[in-house]
């Protein structure tokens, strides 16, 4: 009986060994990834695709136990991305509001965010029509519906009522211009969305009406096959900074240069936002993205980088290119 009952007590240890051991491991937070491996999910408006192409192609090159299963899609569904926890990063046009920062607050969440580029919204039209210019007072009357035939922009033109073309009703093109212009009466009366920054392309080289709105990755890098295609479809605008008594009435494209000099109106700051609450593949890919490497990414493909220093370089009377600066090369290495 006291050998039965020593076997007993001592399946009983194992057991209880065993169980302790079991809820040991559960306990711990197994590292699922890191700086630079891993697997995590991250969206991106569809306004920056052409970049975010480039700069998660060449992170996985570099880092090949990394996977960034990317969602390229409007604004506000990256934003809802990023609270529901469908993904860690996102990349956007702006910052969290009060309201959304509340949200992660209850939450015990406190993303960051981290600059990665300086972007422009390009203005396009129809290949015959023949406006090369607008103001930047012109552009505001469009939008609040007080000019709403292309006679009134330009005498010269066929008459025309204006059609206003976006990417996505939920496009963070939409939320910069009721921002900017303090304005959503452009969304009351002809103003069509057609779901990605390449209908809009295709939409506006087929109707002579067309007015569209396009983030300026889509056309800005010309070594770009596809970038020079829809180049080849369309007309980009020229348009007026609204300070006329310091840029004296002039009328700039959505160029590099002008960009970052502020001289082209229409910039936006390309962020990213990660609610990544350790060191991890969000974080990894966001330094990556900053990183000297990175910078120069947003360099070639026609944005103006965030992070990495530039200068302006005078070819010729009023023509400006921009390049890196080798000190920041230098420093760096």
């Amino acid at each position: 009986m006291k050998k039965i009952t020593n076997k007993y007590y001592f399946a009983l240890l194992l057991a209880f060994a065993f169980f302790t051991i079991s809820c040991g491991d559960q306990k711990q937070d197994p590292i699922e990834d890191g700086p630079t491996f891993g697997s995590i999910t991250i969206s991106v408006d569809e306004n920056f695709k052409p970049i975010f192409e480039s700069q998660v192609e060449t992170f996985h090159s570099i880092y090949k136990r990394a996977h960034l299963t990317v969602r390229y899609v409007p604004e506000a569904q990256a934003f809802a991305d990023l609270l529901s926890d469908t993904s860690r990063m996102i990349v956007v046009s702006r910052l969290l509001t009060p309201s959304e920062s509340s949200e992660f607050e209850k939450i015990k969440i406190f993303p960051r965010n981290v600059k990665a580029a300086y972007d422009a919204v390009a203005l396009i039209t129809h290949k015959e029509n023949k406006l090369v210019s607008v103001t930047y007072e012109q552009i505001e009357g469009i939008l609040r519906g007080n000019i709403p035939n292309w006679r009134q922009v330009d005498a010269s033109l066929p008459s025309g009522e204006i059609q206003l073309i976006f990417d996505s009703y939920n496009s963070g093109i939409i939320n910069y211009l009721k921002n900017k212009f303090g304005t959503d009466s452009f969304l009351k009366k002809n103003s069509f969305a057609v779901k990605s920054s390449e209908a809009v392309v295709d939409y506006v080289s087929k109707n002579k009406n067309a007015l569209g709105f396009l983030g300026v990755s889509w056309i800005s890098d010309g070594d770009d096959p596809k970038n020079l295609s829809f180049l080849s479809k369309i007309n980009v605008m020229e348009v007026s900074h609204p300070d006329t008594s310091v840029k004296g009435g002039k009328y700039y494209q959505p160029f590099q240069a002008y960009i970052a000099t502020g001289d082209y109106p229409l910039v936006r700051t390309v962020t990213m936002i990660s609610r990544e609450p350790r060191t991890g593949l969000a974080y990894g890919f966001m330094s990556f993205v900053a990183s000297e490497r990175g910078q120069r990414i947003i360099l070639k493909s026609g944005l103006v980088p965030a992070t990495m220093p530039i200068r302006l370089v005078e070819v010729r009377s009023e023509n400006f290119s921009i390049e890196r600066d080798d000190k920041y090369e230098s420093n760096n290495n």
